[in-house]
């Protein structure tokens, strides 16, 4: 009897390893593809950007198949719990509210949060000169939580489903400001035609309380297993030089932060 319960565990053991052992040959990716240059969708529908060819050199060093699903970004957590994708890789940044709901690997950028405004604009971003100005971000993002914390009700939060369309309004002068991420704001408006009309303005925003430890993929909490081959492909990547072939090719400086 006793030779028979020490067998029984050692098979229960040895399945357990197994479990924890668990491969993943198929990777599903969230992604936004509404948020240069981590995400755009190109005209023939696909999406591209740092996040997308990120996901695909993962899934090779994982020696997975790699599927990107897009995903506005409102549901984009939602979504991965409701298991429409496996994983999701979006600059989302790790804070301590998002963890409630969902894991994240080790961060792969880290880039400060600022305000862009008209050149010509006569606007203090202090918080006394801000009062009663229209500052657009997107909807459910860190920045978006950091002005309700920060501004309250002294500032009018006009919230976008993308970067994209707070870009047209500020285009258009229904906004005083946008607050959003320096590099997607850099290539999202200011490279581009008319950008020229614009500029950054005011401190750079990159306190943990709002803005995290750094963008991160996130995973499902019981999916332990893949955040650590994620983990386990990051370092990989950026020590063959993979992870900075593909920063040097959208962005002009390191995103990786300290």
């Amino acid at each position: 009897m006793q030779a028979s319960v020490i067998a029984g565990a050692v098979v229960a053991s040895l399945l357990s390893a197994q479990v924890a052992a668990k491969e993943w040959t198929h990777i599903r990716f969230g992604v936004e593809g509404a948020y240069p240059p981590f995400s755009y969708t190109q005209p023939d529908g696909t999406v591209a950007g740092f996040d997308v060819e990120l996901a695909h050199a993962i899934c090779e060093q994982l020696k997975a198949r790699c599927e990107l699903v897009a995903q506005d970004w409102d549901g984009i957590i939602p979504a991965l719990l409701a298991r429409k994708y496996d994983a999701i890789i979006a600059a989302m940044s790790i804070t301590a509210e998002r963890e409630r709901s969902v894991s994240f690997t080790d961060k792969y950028a880290k880039i400060p949060n600022r305000f862009v405004v008209a050149k010509d604009a006569a606007l203090d971003l202090s918080p006394d000169g801000i009062k009663g100005k229209r500052i657009g971000v997107q909807r459910a993002s860190t920045n978006d939580k950091f002005l309700s914390d920060s501004y309250g009700s002294g500032v009018t939060i006009v919230r976008y489903g993308s970067a994209d369309e707070a870009y047209l309004d500020l285009r258009a002068g229904r906004l005083d400001a946008v607050l959003n991420d320096a590099s997607a704001t850099q290539q999202g408006l200011l490279d581009k035609e008319g950008g020229d009309r614009f500029e950054f303005r005011g401190p750079e925003f990159t306190d943990e309380k709002w803005f995290g430890r750094g963008m991160g993929i996130a995973v499902r909490k019981q999916d332990n297993e893949l955040r650590e081959q994620l983990n386990g492909a990051l370092r990989a990547l950026r020590d063959n030089g993979t992870y900075q072939r593909i920063n040097a090719k959208y962005f002009e400086y390191s995103i990786y932060g300290d």
